[in-house]
């Protein structure tokens, strides 16, 4: 038990001094994010703290593993999950120094999935809110991996438009599955969303409004990837990552939705589609909005674990209810178009993730 404690403080204290390194030397080779129109940024800020998170979570779980005992099959998941994390760490660096577009972070994420399912990291089975669970037929359970993998990335990702939302969600998120695999008595599992949570905890000391640095690429695919990883590896918590996800899920699912249906391409903002934006139109703070997400994150994420069965199942239903009102009510507000000739302002290829 005692080791649990030791992993959140040290991924927690680990981050709290690379990420600031990561950020001077971002700003040292120039990786800067820089204001544009139809986004809340203010100032220049290095894009790099992400590469912190990441230094800092496999820092405080690697020297665990000869510690904390283990089951046989856990030990080549591992070796998944960290190749994985390889994978969209070079995706990142080709990312912060080419800008890549949609395609080829589009093929990253999809290796960064099949590398981890080959080492045995598949969505064999979902729950069934009428108990126990249903298998997914071997031919499916590739396929549906990397597609789980690739949505966690891009929600992630394009959560990440304004400071404290992404690192914020993330870190709620990252505390449920802790929770989730500590009630079932899953101690060795538990600890990496728990090395996650501290990684991610020290970041948001210098993200949180006004932020002094961005996750950028690095933050947010690798906090996708994990997240996703973490939810297959402990067994079927697909459900319980996608509540309390859900909101972030829906808006940008919604925001695709609103994006295609105008004949646009939906990784190009500029137009205040996404909720964050539509409320910070009707006057709320930035550190405002980040608490209500927060709030919400939070809600679903206890529902997540309190519920069971039917319980759950009706708790997506008010997910659901909850993020339309929303964003229903929200659509009435015209959406903030660019400076140039009333069209959207084009941005990082991949969306609005910083």
């Amino acid at each position: 038990m005692e080791i649990l404690g030791l992993v959140f403080f040290t991924a927690l204290g680990l981050s709290l001094m690379l990420v600031p390194l990561a950020a001077r030397v971002g700003a040292r080779l120039r990786l800067v994010d820089r204001p544009r129109p139809g986004e809340v940024q203010s100032k220049p800020t290095p894009r790099t703290g992400g590469y912190g998170i990441f230094l800092a979570f496999w820092l405080a779980v690697l020297p665990t593993l000869p510690l904390v005992p283990r089951f046989p099959d856990e030990y080549p998941r591992l070796v998944g999950f960290a190749a994985g994390s390889l994978v969209i760490l070079g995706l990142a660096v080709a990312d912060d120094r080419y800008r890549l577009g949609p395609l080829p972070q589009f093929a990253g994420q999809v290796l960064a999935g099949l590398t981890a399912a080959a080492f045995g990291i598949v969505i064999e089975s979902v729950a069934n809110p009428a108990g126990g669970l249903i298998p997914v037929p071997a031919w499916l359970a590739v396929p549906l991996t990397v597609l789980w993998v690739v949505v966690l990335i891009n929600t992630v990702n394009l959560t990440d438009t304004m400071d404290g939302l992404a690192g914020g969600v993330a870190f709620i998120a990252a505390a449920v599955l802790f929770t989730n695999s500590f009630l079932l008595g899953q101690f060795s599992i538990a600890l990496l969303p728990l090395a996650l949570a501290g990684a991610v905890g020290g970041f948001l000391v210098y993200n949180f409004y006004p932020a002094r640095v961005f996750m950028g690429s690095g933050g947010s695919m690798f906090l996708g990837y994990a997240l996703a990883v973490l939810a297959i590896i402990g067994g079927a918590k697909l459900a319980t990552a996608a509540m309390v996800l859900g909101i972030a899920m829906l808006d940008v699912a919604w925001v695709f939705v609103y994006r295609l249906s105008r004949g646009r391409s939906p990784f190009k903002g500029g137009d205040s589609a996404h909720l964050p934006h539509r409320l910070l139109r009707l006057g709320l703070p930035q550190w405002g909005i980040a608490c209500i997400y927060y709030g919400l994150c939070v809600l679903f994420g206890l529902m997540a674990v309190g519920l069971t069965k039917w319980a759950k199942f009706y708790g997506f239903g008010a997910l659901a209810v909850v993020a339309g009102l929303l964003l229903l009510t929200l659509a009435r507000e015209r959406p903030v178009r660019g400076p140039v000739a009333g069209e959207p302002v084009p941005e990082h290829p991949q969306g609005e993730g910083r």
